[in-house]
């Protein structure tokens, strides 16, 4: 099976800074893109940033300039810079995972898995106003 674990959430004054990490775990092929996006209460879901495989990231104009996305060395973990904290930025972020897997539960039948997005449980960020 397939784990994305977010760490790095907690609550900083406006203006502070928080590194958001997530690690992703299981028999994995390969990771096509990471990516990060929050969900405040009451809103939707949105994209926060993005990085392909390639290293090439996008950001939401909203975190322009204050946050950065980053790949580990080991290539299965991505993390989230957030400088200059706003309370707009307040909500529970969720790691995100494009990826090809394969799964062997079953030995007599191994089945490979191609573009399949795959989600933390998310990490709450709180900035208090």
């Amino acid at each position: 099976q397939v784990q994305l674990v977010e760490s790095g959430g907690g609550l900083v004054q406006p203006g502070g800074s928080l590194r958001l990490s997530c690690a992703a775990s299981g028999d994995i092929l390969n990771i096509n893109a990471m990516g990060w996006y929050r969900q405040a209460p009451g809103k939707q879901r949105e994209l926060v940033a993005r990085i392909t495989s390639g290293g090439t990231p996008n950001y939401a104009d909203s975190v322009k300039g204050r946050f950065t996305i980053s790949r580990g060395n080991a290539k299965n973990t991505v993390y989230l810079k957030m400088n200059s904290l706003k309370p707009e930025d307040t909500a529970v972020y969720y790691c995100n995972a494009d990826l090809d897997y394969r799964d062997d539960t079953n030995r007599d039948d191994t089945k490979y898995y191609y573009g399949i997005d795959y989600w933390g449980k998310g990490t709450l960020v709180t900035v208090p106003s």
